[in-house]
């Protein structure tokens, strides 16, 4: 065989050039033609194959599909038409024969895809020249010269203010608070027929609104529209989150504090790897659980449902991060962009170790902070690790234990002891019961003692050998183990008719069965027990601690009951009762080998003796510290271990995944390990991970790759997505597609200018607000002249504002505002606007008519209502709210008489035109002042005289609460200048 070297020159040399003349034209993606699926212009395209397979079997030339091929050996496979020269023919055998090595290793994209403009270097492009405050007018005005274009006035303050308040709130401002920002622009400068504007008032404004909590709430809804976030499973199965609220207070939160892009990106996706301390930041995984899930397929096809999540999943991330459309190519190369097969399936690998569900996190820093380090602790004594366990602030708390000793036992003396299966029970002289006689199947044995402590933090029972016992005990069996299903202690107090159940908070024992341990004997389950075998034949102890210390009087009774119903007279032979008042820290069971070393002075024990007491001292104290954190909250997302409705996910090692053929299940070729796209020079496309390394890590390096510095998509896409959110489009008008099948912006230079703005202000999204906010381009009237409705009916040349309808949040919230229903308490569980009842299966009916808007949390904003991702509210849905099932990175408009047919009858719309017309009537004495106030309540400026002489007797004839109604169907109202 040739060496190496030889070899790749050979295929230079001889190979490809055979390859290129007469297989390139219809099989490599220069030609853009992959036919059949077979791409022969690099190795794993040959070694995929495609719709008959692998082309090539290495040292195998007569089994070739490709020789046979250009052999004309297959009647219906002449490849190409006119037969190869035999020597070409025995070029490509040799090739074959000596092992096929193919050094094109790098999925070929074609130089003209490569130029596409979003996949061109990011780099900061000059301004244009020109007398401009803001970077952006200076883009926006070149472009208009060029066109010859004169852009529209600045519009009023009035229009104004009433578009930034909504752009960056999604409320408009009361009438008084608008008077009084007009009144300051017009203090200190005015908006006149020169179109200047009082850029020192007005940034002063934007900065205000910029830090008002308000602004997250808005934004928020932007992204989880993006995301497809929701509150229900979707599909047949829709079922409700209860905690994936959590999620969307904590994109709240990250919008209102300014949180870097970077670090925005790099929580969503691996938040517990970049923050392992700080489980707080854990909910930020929420980003993972956002889309559907089909709670049907995960149990009847788990292995095609895993796929289709991961797909979705990859979608999601690939569309909100980068707007590119990768799940393209989970069938087949990309058909119009740069992505391989082999790139869509290693970002499938990405996710290879992750389900969905709600898995836990601590709110509070701080109890987070302490879960960590006694997780790290106890983790480091289970494995009896020297360097955790033997550092110096541990062995403090070794020390500690040693000093105070173990815990003084006292012996309870059965005053009365029952068997309910019949066994003869005899109280032994050290006060132990022996049973004896029948032997039950099941038994449950029944004790009451009279302790002389006055408080009791712990009781002990220990099995004790007899020689009466099978094997010599300590159970009944024939094998000598016993089966303890369930512990209880029983507190009787004078005077009291009743006793009340103590509550324990763990157990701990010198010897737990596998499967069997201890603590099946407080977990409340009769079907689960503690066992001892093998070690019969032999005394053993359980501590059982409890929650609170048992405060008890002279005359206080305590009934103790061990249940033992598993079966096979798995019963206790013999045993004995104590109980202690000393601190939780003293009651540690150590087995019998441990007791012994803790029994030695500490200068006589070996390192290993040392290090051994020291593990299991700090294991007991690890424990108990973690027992007494508060709960921990959850959250529905996605990680290695969450728990969902079929029970706890536990995925140890990520699932292998393969190249598809035609994305079949079924037609698996090469593995692939985790990566990106191959099209970006700059950045790795696949990641080189240790195999020991935990399964965040995949996803670290995906986060790491989308936030390089000089990730040509990443920047552009934020940037965009900002830009269409406050003119009502991008300027790429696709946000999510930035590929050939997208839209092609008519200021890329802006855009990259935006986006280097965007990096290079540590991905600070209020800088780019405050950018934007405070351009001439952005505070333009939304007029438009005869000349740019012709020449530029789309905008794109951004000469004027674009008029935007109010959406259905902001439709909700903004009626909520005028009818001074608004409740502006933020976070926590989302607002049910409906009443349930069971439905046939599993996803419940919803009646949003039989909701009482009167209700605590109706008047709160819309972006915590819970959203049914399959059952929607009638009135969002009539508006365009999005269907959650699918990615929504813009909004629908359209215009039907359903639309204004709910505009105008929907019980919210009637419930809040009533609620406003009763404060009106309140406040107001007659018709006119109400009709005045109600104009400067929802239009924010004085009805016309005109308006007034109409609607003055219509408000006699019909009612003010018509009048109101109207003005929230009006164009005015519904929609933003």
């Amino acid at each position: 065989m040739a060496s190496r070297g030889g070899a790749d020159d050979f295929f230079r040399s001889d190979v490809e050039p055979v390859l290129r003349e007469h297989c390139y034209e219809c099989h490599s993606h220069e030609s853009g033609t992959i036919e059949s699926g077979l791409a022969l212009d690099w190795k794993s395209g040959w070694m995929a194959g495609g719709d008959r397979g692998p082309a090539i079997v290495p040292g195998q030339p007569e089994k070739s599909l490709l020789i046979q091929a250009v052999r004309h050996e297959l009647p219906e496979l002449h490849m190409p038409e006119e037969k190869l020269p035999d020597h070409q023919i025995d070029v490509l055998a040799r090739w074959i024969s000596d092992g096929a090595l193919d050094p094109r290793v790098t999925p070929p994209v074609d130089t003209e895809s490569r130029d596409w403009w979003s996949l061109r270097p990011l780099r900061r492009p000059d301004v244009p020249p020109g007398e401009f405050d803001n970077p952006i007018d200076a883009f926006v005005s070149a472009k208009l010269q060029q066109e010859q274009l004169t852009p529209v006035p600045v519009a009023d303050p009035t229009t104004l203010l009433r578009r930034l308040f909504i752009d960056l709130h999604g409320l408009p401002p009361d009438a008084e608070t608008a008077s009084q920002l007009t009144l300051r622009l017009s203090r200190t400068g005015r908006i006149d027929a020169t179109n200047t504007l009082d850029r020192t008032v007005w940034k002063e404004i934007v900065d205000e609104l910029l830090q008002s909590p308000r602004l997250g709430e808005r934004w928020a809804r932007h992204w989880l529209d993006t995301i497809h976030f929701a509150d229900s499973h979707g599909f047949e199965h829709d079922v409700f989150r209860p905690n994936a609220w959590r999620y969307r207070d904590y994109v709240i939160q990250a919008f209102n504090d300014d949180t870097p892009w970077s670090d925005f990106v790099r929580e969503q996706l691996a938040a517990d790897w970049y923050s392992p301390d700080q489980s707080d930041r854990r909910v930020a995984l929420g980003f993972l659980g956002a889309g559907p899930y089909d709670q049907s397929a995960a149990a009847t096809a788990p292995k095609s449902f895993e796929y289709l999540d991961r797909d979705d999943l990859v979608t999601q991330v690939m569309a909100a991060f980068v707007s590119t459309t990768a799940n393209c190519a989970r069938c087949h190369a990309h058909k119009f962009d740069p992505v391989s097969q082999e790139d869509y399936y290693s970002l499938q690998a990405v996710f290879a170790g992750v389900g969905k569900g709600e898995i836990p996190f601590d709110a509070d820093p701080v109890a987070g902070a302490e879960r960590a380090r006694w997780q790290r602790l106890l983790a480091a004594a289970e494995q009896q690790q020297p360097s955790l366990v033997m550092a110096p602030e541990n062995q403090e708390i070794v020390t500690a234990w040693e000093s105070n000793g173990a815990a003084a036992w006292t012996v309870l003396d059965p005053v009365t002891f029952l068997s309910a299966g019949g066994a003869t029970l005899q109280k032994q002289s050290d006060h132990s019961i022996l049973s004896g006689g029948t032997r039950p199947d099941v038994d449950t044995l029944t004790i009451t003692v009279k302790p002389e402590l006055q408080s009791i933090t712990a009781i002990r029972l220990e099995v004790l050998t007899d020689e009466s016992l099978p094997l010599n005990g300590p159970g009944r069996q024939d094998n000598g183990n016993l089966h303890l299903s369930e512990f209880e202690i029983h507190v009787f107090q004078p005077d009291v008719n009743e006793g009340t159940r103590a509550t324990i908070r763990q157990a701990s024992t010198d010897f737990d069965q596998s499967g069997w341990t201890i603590q099946h004997a407080i977990d409340g389950d009769a079907k689960t027990a503690w066992g001892i075998h093998p070690a019969v034949s032999q005394s053993h102890h359980a501590v059982f601690e409890l929650t609170e210390p048992l405060q008890l009087q002279p005359e206080s009774v305590l009934v103790l009951i061990l249940k033992q119903v598993h079966g096979g007279g798995h019963l206790i032979g013999r045993c004995r009762l104590s109980a202690t008042s000393a601190p939780p820290e003293s009651t540690l069971v150590l087995t019998p080998e441990v007791a012994a070393i803790a029994k030695r002075p500490s200068h006589q024990r070996s390192a290993e003796q040392q290090l051994r007491l020291s593990s299991s001292i700090l294991e007991h104290h690890a424990a108990r510290m973690l027992r007494q954190l508060p709960e921990q909250d959850r959250v529905y997302a996605a990680s290695a271990s969450a728990t969902n409705e079929r029970g706890t996910i536990r995925i140890t090692t990520p699932r292998e995944i393969h190249v598809l053929t035609r994305g079949d299940l079924e037609k698996p070729r090469q593995a692939v390990g985790p990566g990106a796209l191959s099209v970006i020079d700059s950045l790795p496309s696949r990641f080189e991970l240790d195999a020991t390394q935990p399964e965040a890590a995949r996803r670290a390096a995906l986060a790491e790759w989308l936030t390089a510095e000089d990730h040509p998509l990443t920047w552009r896409s934020a940037a965009n997505r900002v830009w269409h959110y406050h003119f009502g489009q991008g300027l790429c008008n696709t946000p999510s597609d930035f590929g050939r099948m997208g839209d092609t912006p008519l200021h890329p230079e802006l855009l990259d200018w935006l986006a280097c703005e965007l990096r290079d202000s540590n991905g600070s999204l209020k800088h780019l607000h405050r950018l934007i906010c405070t351009s001439e381009t952005y505070c333009r009237r939304s007029t438009a002249t005869a000349e740019l409705l012709e020449r530029d009916p789309g905008n794109r040349l951004l000469a004027r504002a674009n008029r935007q309808r109010l959406d259905a949040d902001c439709f909700r919230d903004a009626v909520l505002a005028v009818s001074g229903q608004l409740d502006l308490s933020m976070g926590g569980p989302g607002i049910k606007h409906f009443t349930e009842s069971p439905g046939p299966q599993v996803t419940p009916v919803l009646h949003y008519d039989a909701y009482d808007m009167n209700s605590e949390g109706f008047g709160r904003r819309s972006i915590y209502r819970v959203v049914w991702r399959g059952i929607p509210d009638p009135l969002m849905e009539a508006l365009d709210f999005p269907d959650l099932g699918l990615l929504a990175p813009v909004r629908g408009h359209s215009s039907s008489a359903l639309q204004s047919l709910t505009l105008m009858n929907n019980r919210f719309v009637l419930h809040s035109s009533q609620k406003m017309a009763d404060q009106l009537q309140r406040n107001q004495p007659d018709a006119t002042g109400q009709i005045r106030t109600a104009f400067q309540r929802v239009l924010l400026r004085e009805p016309r005289e005109e308006e007034l002489v109409v609607l003055v007797p219509y408000a006699q004839q019909h009612g003010v609460e018509s009048v109101c109604r109207l003005l929230l169907n009006s164009n005015e109202f519904l929609y933003v200048d």
